[in-house]
């Protein structure tokens, strides 16, 4: 039997990191959220460690593991070709997003990331306005809702527009003007949509912490590497202000919550020190460059024999693929020189004579440019896309965790791995990576490996399409790593200075919801049946979670989620 009817207010905190939301609310830095904390109910929330940052709002969005849904990943691998392809968010046509209630529920949604808009849900919904990698397109339903807020309220000023290379410390910083004003606007829209119409669900997403934590982290917290040489280049903590204005346009829009409301806050994944970025953007697509064409280099060349270089904290060339491309082995001293040291108005003109292509050579991102290919900074795997066919295993481009494919024959169109060998290519592959290691701690650069098929014949269309997923170490963001086969590769300029961890959280207030209170676990699964359950709403058959024990004297549900 479902509870009556109470109005929540859901607000998501996208990718804000627990333990430094939990330090800053005990500091007094976060009033309003402090405040909460005190009335109601917090816990920190478990996702999958091998895939929680591409699927993260899509396991919050339908309830389901990315094995059930079949969505691992806003690009993907086309197969049949060595093309990838843009499939954005999931399309939600087999499992509904919890939102999609029918005429039952009133619901608002705004700004929620990779929600797609959708017929089945009664009331008023936006997506796109600020979002980051929203995923989807700038829409309303009605359709012209969208353009009446931003005639009103203004658009946000980071929409795909919220990030900076990190070593570039006066434009990364331009960036919280952007932060700020659209936490502003933000507010000013939730309280302008919840006194349209009456509601029983109201759910948004704050943008700003998720892209705040990529480009700040370094300016923000110690654990970063480049934190001790560039923090003493800003006059304040810019994390810690974006997250104050969220913390204050919470309380504005509160203001607006009915006195029978439940108010739930969360997170469905956290930030950290970005470990993935260089692992998986390019130290990845060179090892397996390096596997596939023993004693050849593509880039980032070090010598192990040599001392080992301190950290880039200054990049030559403000823009990161150009430096990166200025790492580019080449025999040939004259090309290297002109490719690391020309200035850009020059190397533009004559790049194109510099990258001529031989049998093992990269293509540019400014050649792939100029093919018309989507080209976007982090992703230098694409530089070895031409050299796919050719190689036994290969990357492809991913934002987060590394995925490898097999060149499998019979599935790919030149496979060069036997299916009898598949096996046996895994099982190198995950001992040579097993072997890599960060030299400037001495640690592990893999803390395992995902073997995703049981064997070179699995199709099944809802699996990744890497047959091996490669989780990083969380410990230290790395500039270089080394091989005891392959050699150094590095060190090399960080691109972001934040990467995403596997945890979230919630906070729940309202009716029957103990003042203080702790929930020893739960997990990201859990999000949407406990908003269900709170409106006293029926819980979708296909969600894999239990509603949190949230109110006084709530029963604990069966059952639990590994991770």
């Amino acid at each position: 039997m479902q509870n009556p009817k109470n109005p929540v207010i859901a607000i998501g905190l996208d990718a804000a990191q627990p333990p430094l939301l939990e330090e800053w609310m005990s500091k007094g830095y976060l009033k309003n959220l402090s405040r909460l904390r005190e009335q109601g109910i917090y816990s920190r929330l478990r996702n999958f460690k091998d895939s929680n940052v591409e699927t993260a709002w899509t396991t919050f969005a339908t309830g389901c593991r990315p094995q059930k849904t079949g969505y691992w990943a806003a690009m993907g691998f086309r197969e049949g070709t060595y093309e990838t392809e843009t499939r954005a968010a999931y399309d939600y046509k087999e499992f509904r997003p919890f939102t999609a209630l029918g005429e039952d529920y009133r619901v608002i949604t705004f700004d929620v990331p990779q929600l797609r808009l959708n017929t089945q849900t009664q009331g008023l919904q936006i997506g796109a306005w600020g979002a980051h990698s929203p995923q989807i397109p700038s829409s309303s339903i009605p359709e012209s809702l969208y353009q009446e807020i931003i005639d009103k309220h203004g658009p946000h000023p980071g929409l795909h527009n919220d990030y900076a290379v990190c070593l570039d410390v006066k434009t990364t910083m331009q960036l919280e003007e952007r932060f700020v004003t659209g936490i502003e606007r933000r507010s000013a829209i939730c309280q302008d949509l919840l006194q349209r119409q009456p509601w029983d669900l109201f759910l948004t997403v704050f943008s700003e912490s998720h892209g705040g934590g990529h480009v700040f982290w370094h300016l923000s917290q110690p654990d970063h590497p480049l934190h001790e040489k560039l923090r003493p280049q800003v006059s304040h903590d810019p994390l810690l202000a974006v997250y104050q204005a969220m913390d204050k346009a919470i309380g504005e829009i509160l203001t607006q919550a009915p006195e029978n409301a439940h108010v739930v806050l969360f997170s469905d994944h956290g930030t950290g020190a970005a470990t993935i970025d260089l692992p998986s953007f390019i130290f990845l697509p060179e090892f397996l460059y390096r596997y596939s064409f023993p004693g050849k280099c593509g880039i980032g060349d070090g010598k192990t024999s040599e001392p080992l270089p301190p950290p880039i904290t200054k990049m030559k060339w403000n823009f990161w693929e150009r430096h990166l491309w200025g790492q580019k082995n080449d025999p040939n001293p004259i090309r290297r020189f002109l490719r690391r040291e020309t200035p850009t108005r020059i190397f533009k003109l004559i790049e194109p004579y510099l990258d001529t292509r031989g049998e093992f050579d990269l293509i540019s991102p400014f050649q792939l440019k100029r093919q018309g290919e989507t080209v976007v900074p982090w992703n230098p795997a694409q530089w070895y896309k031409p050299l796919w066919p050719k190689m036994k295993a290969f990357a492809i481009p991913s934002f987060a965790e590394g995925y490898i494919r097999i060149n499998l024959k019979g599935r790919e169109p030149n496979g060069i791995v036997d299916p009898s060998e598949y096996d046996a290519v895994c099982d190198d592959l995950c001992e040579k990576l097993h072997a890599l290691k960060d030299p400037r701690k001495g640690i592990p650069m893999v803390s395992h490996i995902v073997r995703t098929r049981e064997n070179a014949a699995d199709r099944n269309p809802k699996l990744p399409d890497a047959d091996l997923i490669v989780v990083w170490q969380e410990e230290y963001a790395t500039d270089v790593m080394e091989s005891p086969e392959y050699g150094r590769f590095g060190p090399l300029p960080p691109y972001r200075a934040a990467s995403h961890r596997s945890e979230g959280f919630i906070l729940a207030t309202g009716p029957d919801i103990a003042p203080g209170s702790t929930l020893s676990s739960g997990h990201v699964l859990d999000l949407a049946p406990s908003i269900l359950d709170l409106m006293g709403a029926p819980i979708p058959e296909h969600m894999e979670g239990q509603p949190l024990p949230l109110r006084t004297n709530q029963p604990v549900a069966s059952g639990g989620i590994e991770c």
